[in-house]
């Protein structure tokens, strides 16, 4: 018999599935809290989970990740309460079955589940594809999004697809396209890397298909391309992103193709090869602006795997450490090292915007600090680390986190009018009013709007003050808000805002 599992704070909402799930002869749980589902999650059985978005303790679409890893691996159904385009595009993205907005058809949402009770089944008697033993050397984690990234690598490297690897500088994109080559069909073939920032208009038939002798006066000898090289194996296409759009578009014949012509040949050849790219730019945007061709990057990404920042998976950075430190040990000659706690501590309070590869730099430095020595230590961290980790703990204070020793008195309700009504903005520094927090104060007046409109307005209010502090600057406003990239635009699109 299915369990289902409803996680909902709309009482009514569970009953009416409970209800129709008892008809249907399926086993029904239901939780009020996205805490209580979890823990649900971890210790029931779980074939599909009907998920609110909205939820008294946090919001159902960041904790799909955790849902869909959960020891069952459950299918995610989206209950909505309102109609919301961006938040449909989230909830796909992240792998959800469908989404469902409230109140939705009986016949549909039996339909619905039924399809995926159906799909669940098929893939537990096939055996998923993420159950497929990975080559997973050098990649390193445990976390929930690298372990939805290894399911989506399980997926490519068993079909022929296109891929598109996304993410920022130094998170391992290079790495997870050899993963992907590297437990493919075509592993035996040749991995070849294309440079396409290197690429020049003048330069770019030649290095991409090659010459034949006498095309042009330096061209002494015939010469393969890049393309012909790869013929059996992986094409890989470095930061694509970087690819001129006056190349774009010969280039893109050629994909459709697959065959080509060498610099003063005459004859076509074909070349059978698997595609992978990668970039740290957002090549959605780049299409909006005209920089990159949409029929392109459709022809790129028949497969997306989206690599999380370091900063966003803080579990991994000592999984991580050990794996590297022992490398290095190894390579040098010398007896593992062991880590003090503190040593720990201080890589968890970076925020490493350089990612695994600055995070590999900072350790192989500390390794040859620390000489002879048998355990690291946080003294043995560059001092600039150290530095910079230092002083973002003594500003933190400032930014309204508060602590021991901060230089602001703690803010109270007393301290406001006298009579305890003093409200939210005397729980707010004078140099956060300063900002602007002030402005939704006027929502406490009489009568109080509903909870959802208030929402709505702070965290449009939200947005706006976060734009002005950080100057508009995408990527200091991403670390500063802890959101992904596709949900800080979500949320731009929402409230009907633009950079």
């Amino acid at each position: 018999m299915p369990t289902i599992l409803v996680i909902d704070d709309d009482v009514q909402v569970c009953e009416t599935i409970a209800s129709l799930l008892a008809r249907l002869h399926y086993a029904c749980e239901t939780a009020h809290t996205l805490e209580e589902g979890l823990r649900k999650l971890e210790t029931a059985d779980v074939d599909v989970v009907f998920l609110d978005v909205r939820l008294p303790d946090g919001n159902g679409l960041d904790a799909l990740p955790r849902i869909r890893l959960s020891p069952s691996r459950p299918e995610v159904i989206i209950l909505t309460g309102e109609g919301d385009p961006d938040g449909a595009e989230l909830a796909i993205q992240g792998g959800v079955w469908d989404y469902l907005v409230k109140p939705s058809p009986i016949k549909q949402t039996t339909l619905t589940l039924h399809r995926a009770l159906q799909y669940r089944e098929e893939k537990l008697s096939r055996g998923d594809a993420a159950a497929v033993a990975l080559d997973l050397d050098g990649v390193v984690g445990t976390s929930p999004s690298m372990r939805q990234c290894f399911d989506l690598v399980a997926h490519a490297a068993s079909s022929d697809a296109n891929v598109l690897v996304t993410g920022e500088t130094g998170t391992g994109k290079e790495l997870f396209a050899r993963t992907i080559h590297r437990n493919s069909t075509r592993r035996a073939g040749t991995f070849v890397v294309v440079d396409c920032a290197a690429l020049t208009e003048s330069l770019v038939e030649s290095t991409l298909f090659g010459h034949r002798k006498g095309a042009f006066t330096s061209a002494l000898t015939d010469r393969d391309g890049l393309v012909k090289l790869a013929d059996g194996g992986t094409l890989f296409l470095d930061e694509v992103g970087e690819m001129p759009l006056s190349i774009q578009r010969s280039f893109l014949r050629f994909l459709q193709e697959r065959t080509f012509r060498p610099v003063g040949g005459t004859q076509e050849i074909k070349s059978d090869f698997r595609l992978i790219s990668a970039t740290n730019r957002d090549l959605d945007a780049m299409v909006e602006r005209g920089e990159f061709r949409k029929d392109l990057l459709f022809r790129l990404k028949t497969v997306h795997v989206e690599l999380p920042p370091l900063r966003s998976r803080p579990e991994d950075l000592k999984p991580l450490a050990i794996y590297h430190v022992n490398r290095l040990c190894e390579q040098y000659g010398v007896p593992h090292k062991g880590f003090s706690p503190d040593f720990f501590q201080q890589l968890a309070q970076y925020d490493w915007p350089g990612n695994v590869r600055e995070l590999y730099n900072v350790l192989e430095r500390s390794f040859v600090i620390s000489g002879l020595e048998s355990v690291l230590y946080a003294l043995h961290l560059p001092q600039d680390v150290r530095i910079k980790i230092t002083r973002a703990a003594i500003a933190r204070p400032a930014t309204g986190e508060g602590g021991i020793g901060a230089e602001s008195a703690p803010y109270s309700a007393a301290d406001g009018n006298g009579d305890g009504s003093g409200g939210a903005q005397d729980m707010v520094p004078p140099a956060k009013r300063a900002d602007g927090l002030h402005g939704p104060d006027a929502a406490f007046t009489s009568p109080l709007p509903p909870l959802k409109g208030f929402k709505r307005l702070m965290e449009r209010k939200y947005l706006e003050i976060l734009i002005g502090q950080t100057g508009g600057n995408l990527q200091e406003m991403l670390d500063v808000s802890g959101l992904s990239r596709s949900h800080f635009y979500a949320l731009l699109k929402k409230n009907n805002m633009s950079l």
